[in-house]
């Protein structure tokens, strides 16, 4: 078998737009995941089933069905419904990248969300009784005291999903996006290189993979260096 990487050598500007395509998307769902995951936790922790039964609904159907269907309910589905095509949503919801970045943020925002939960969960008690002895508010508690210390506590585990979540953004390519798989199936339609192709979408997802665990084990070392074990 002869591989032949001149092709893809010549093709390095297509996966190079390709890695920021990625990374945008990647971004953007991460930032709006994030930010609806944190009420979304709160709300799971919640003793009032009024207010943890739709946030648990909402993580359960997202978390139990498969990405691929939410990207093509948003990109595919939603077009069929008349009111959304006259809709001043329209423009947006037209546009592959746009509709990808809902799916991909709603996706990450359930499973953040449960992460949170988990992590607000396993506060010490001892903070949160020194909080209430400072004499601080429960609004003042969840912003200084619990929703930092949990932030920190689920860095090992939101880093999982971040990496998940740049995996996952693969499937962009299905919706007419030039990701790194998409870059690497253009190449591979028009060269008849699969193998070539497809390895370096690869190495550039591992090569992503790399920093990005490097990154938060950096955050890991300063936010949860007093988790550490101390040394006798």
């Amino acid at each position: 078998m002869i591989f032949d990487y001149t092709v893809i050598w010549d093709s390095l500007p297509l996966y190079f737009g390709g890695v920021l395509v990625t990374l945008k998307l990647l971004a953007i769902a991460l930032f709006f995941g994030l930010l609806l995951a944190i009420p979304l936790a709160l709300m799971r922790t919640s003793r009032s089933p009024w207010v943890n039964g739709p946030a648990w609904l909402y993580t359960y159907v997202i978390r139990g069905t498969p990405m691929l269907v939410q990207l093509f309910l948003v990109y595919y589905g939603l077009a069929q419904f008349e009111a959304v095509r006259e809709s001043v949503l329209w423009p947006y919801l037209s546009n592959a990248t746009f509709c990808a970045c809902v799916a991909f943020a709603i996706n990450t925002s359930a499973y953040s969300a449960e992460i949170l939960a988990g992590s607000l969960k396993a506060t010490p008690h001892g903070e949160i009784e020194a909080a209430k002895a400072m004499g601080m508010s429960r609004a003042k508690l969840y912003r200084r005291i619990l929703l930092p210390s949990a932030l920190r506590r689920a860095l090992p585990q939101y880093s999982n999903e971040v990496i998940m979540m740049l995996h996952t953004t693969s499937l962009a390519s299905i919706v007419t996006l030039i990701d790194i798989t998409g870059a690497a199936r253009t190449v591979s339609s028009q060269y008849y290189l699969p193998f070539e192709a497809f390895i370096t979408a690869g190495l550039f997802y591992l090569c992503l993979t790399f920093i990005l665990v490097r990154l938060f084990k950096l955050a890991e070392r300063r936010w949860l260096a007093y988790l550490a074990p101390r040394r006798s």
